[in-house]
């Protein structure tokens, strides 16, 4: 992993009118330019972007609109139509989104139709200054604040204007503009925030229905619980003042990523199974690179980077995580197709700033790059993925923190692409999908010592996993919840399990085990580059386990591939076995603490549910876990829900629940083990010995829905 570079947070919000006939009927001819149709490429976020002929203070203004509104516009991303605006307007306005006053520009229409602005003092920074066109009876607003200066005016940016700036009070709005204005030498980083929040809102995927107007579609994004609470996170983050906000001491520090999401979603790849709702796992993975220069390693990894730029505190970061992809797609016949030959894919960021709250909460908008398969193939497929809200737990260390945890959900699609002239051009979607991801970054540290660091330690230790394709049971979950013991090479477990099982017949059935093992544990090596010796062999925290002999440099070990903290107090291993299952094991040292009597913690993690008539998957984010007392807590369980409906054969969009706070009696022991009950909802695990991290096993019973998933609940500041 390399340093990352700087500024990147994002939002949405809108408003809007429905187009009058006399709009929707006249034609539109509009001559060629960037189209994000026509420029799919990978290491890039979804949304394209041209400042080819702008000066350093103009932006270009392209106007979208629903296929209802301008059905002979040019097709671009979203099923939305590129249209020449009849007004372009731009106004200084407030929280009330008033035109309180003009500002101060020129304009130019390009060849190609599109308004060109130029801001005679400056670009703007912040959220007063709006670019409203109207279209027929059609009215959009976007922020002129555009990190690519390549202004799109559609729902998207209309959301953003009346949901992120509607929703502030006057006094926060002046709060952020005191912030914006400040030209003093304790400037505030929210300055430079507002042009990344209005560019990322273009980056969702989320397709415009064609019978939709304006605020039709204005009412679809606030029904779409990931795109509605990212924008809702996203707003609340610019209001965090400079005071609150820290730096990583160090320079720059690197991180081993553990990775593993599971999702659920919908294909239409083959026409036998066209509609069939389909359940994933993702699992991290090393990648070897050979090119002209020689052979390269790109091992899952973060990478943390902080400076002060104009006196401002900025942490940057930046990652890179390839990884492997299984699937099972579910009919409504109860048919199930499984495929674990999908191309080795990666997920990477692009870099961007985040605030480090209070020294323990690393806060961001996050934007993922597109990637690209089967290259030279008959089937060229280009994936998407929205930008998600990171808010993660950064702690363990004293001059940076040694671990990186958070949960996080991204939505995205797999798109056919035609070769064309040497470009790849937009076809068919291939499937929607929905992605719940665990990402574990545990600091990266030359000189690891694995007999020192863990010989002779106890270990708490909860996981997930799944298996799919069996042809008795082509769907299994299990989760487990015990102990290790870790002696030289060999780690004894014991633990008890729960197992949610469907069958061929579509049948589904709980029951509980046990999986007690002897495994070998060792170091995995890492290839580094020196610029004087070239690729040099190091270790660094980087861990294998085995069934007996521990791997070599280069072997796939039995069970996992997972990386430890420097002093060994927190362990992730991807599990990848067919036993087992594809899958997340987290372990941490056994605490000799008393348990934690108070507290608030952010809950994140993923639940997975199946009844004889669907599968479902939850992603728990802005959920919260409040310790009351040493026998009573609450957990306010607010997730995302994705909903398969076997018969129907449909999926759901993400929907945002707020389920009513749940009651919870709760006991944990001085060794971290604990166990919160309320209701029909069990979580047992542990917690970590700082008392700032618990990870817990989840079971439910929701009618008859049997759920089991796995979550982590981190503390939040005071």
């Amino acid at each position: 992993m390399s340093a990352a570079s700087v500024l990147a947070l994002s939002t949405g919000c809108g408003g809007g009118d429905d187009a009058i006939d006399d709009a929707r009927d006249r034609g539109n001819s509009f001559p060629p330019a960037k189209n994000a149709n026509d420029d799919f490429t990978s290491g890039t976020t979804g949304d394209s972007s041209n400042t080819s002929g702008l000066e350093r203070n103009e932006v270009r203004v392209t106007m979208e609109v629903p296929e209802s509104v301008a059905p002979d516009g040019e097709t671009t991303r979203r099923n939305l139509r590129i249209v020449e605006p009849d007004t372009v307007n731009v106004y200084r306005t407030d929280q009330s989104l008033r035109n309180l006053a003009s500002v101060d520009t020129r304009s130019r229409t390009e060849d190609t139709g599109r308004t060109v602005i130029a801001f005679e003092d400056g670009l703007p920074l912040g959220p007063d200054v709006i670019i409203e066109a109207t279209y027929g009876n059609t009215r959009l607003r976007a922020l002129a604040a555009d990190a690519d200066r390549d202004v799109k005016v559609n729902p998207f940016s209309e959301y953003l204007v009346a949901n992120a700036l509607g929703a502030y009070t006057s006094g926060e709005f002046s709060r952020i503009m005191d912030c914006v204005n400040d030209t003093n030498s304790t400037l505030c980083l929210n300055k430079y925030v507002w042009s990344t929040l209005a560019d990322q809102v273009h980056d969702f995927e989320i397709n415009i229905p064609g019978n939709l107007g304006a605020q039709g579609a204005l009412t679809l994004l606030e029904e779409r619980g990931d795109f509605a609470g990212y924008v809702s996170s996203m707003a609340d983050l610019a209001l965090l003042g400079e005071d609150s906000s820290g730096k990583i001491e160090a320079s720059s520090a690197d991180y081993h990523s553990v990775f593993w999401g599971v999702e659920l979603g919908q294909t239409f790849r083959e026409s036998a199974l066209s509609g069939s709702g389909q359940w994933g796992v993702r699992l991290a993975r090393e990648e070897t690179v050979t090119d002209q220069n020689g052979t390269g390693y790109v091992y899952p990894g973060l990478t943390l980077t902080s400076f002060d730029a104009f006196n401002i505190k900025v942490t940057s970061l930046a990652s890179d995580i390839p990884y492997d992809r299984k699937t099972l797609a579910h009919r409504n016949d109860n048919a199930f197709f499984d495929r674990a030959d999908w191309e080795l894919n990666t997920h990477s960021s692009s870099p961007g700033a985040a605030t480090l709250k209070d020294d323990i909460r690393l806060l961001a908008g996050r934007a993922l790059f597109q990637s690209i398969t089967g290259r030279g193939s008959s089937e060229i497929i280009g994936w998407t993925r929205n930008p998600y809200h990171l808010d993660a737990y950064a702690g363990g260390g004293t001059d940076q923190p040694d671990r990186v945890l958070s949960g996080y959900f991204t939505a995205g699609k797999a798109i056919e692409l035609r070769s064309e002239g040497g470009e790849l051009k937009r076809e068919r979607t291939l499937e929607d999908h929905y992605l719940s991801v665990f990402e574990l970054n545990l600091l990266r540290e030359e000189g690891f010592d694995r007999q020192a660091v863990l010989d002779g330690k106890d270990y708490n230790v909860v996981y997930l996993t799944t298996r799919m394709g069996d042809e008795n049971q082509p769907m299994v979950v299990e989760s487990g919840v015990g102990n290790w013991q870790i002696s030289g090479q060999n780690v004894t477990q014991t633990a008890t399990t729960t197992t949610l099982r469907r069958d061929n017949t579509g049948t589904v059935t709980l029951a509980p085990g046990t999986r007690d093992a002897s495994w070998v544990i060792s170091e995995r090596p890492s290839r580094v580059y020196d610029p004087n010796e070239g690729n040099v062999i190091v270790s660094n925290g980087r861990l294998n386990l085995d069934r007996n002999t521990a791997s070599g440099l280069d072997e796939v070990p039995d069970i996992a591939i997972g990386a430890s903290t420097p002093d060994g107090t927190l362990l992730g291993f991807n599990l990848d076995t067919n036993a087992i299952g594809d899958g997340l094991l987290v372990a941490a040292e056994q605490a000799n603490v008393s348990p934690p009597t108070s507290g608030s913690y952010r809950l994140q993690g993923a639940s997975l549910g199946m009844s004889q008539s669907s599968n479902r998957l939850a992603h728990f984010d802005n959920a919260l876990l409040v310790i009351e007392s040493a026998s009573t807590a609450r957990l306010e369980g607010r997730r995302l829900d994705v909903t398969h409906e076997v018969d129907a054969e449909t999926v759901s969009v993400p929907q945002a629940r707020v389920p009513e706070e749940i009651s919870l009696t709760w006991n944990a022991n001085n060794d971290g083990t604990a166990a919160f009950t309320g209701g029909t909802l069990t979580m047992g695990g542990f917690f970590t010995g700082d008392r700032d991290q618990f990870f817990l096993q989840l079971r439910d019973t929701d009618g008859d829905e049997e759920v089991i998933g796995l979550v982590m609940a981190t503390r939040l500041p005071d």
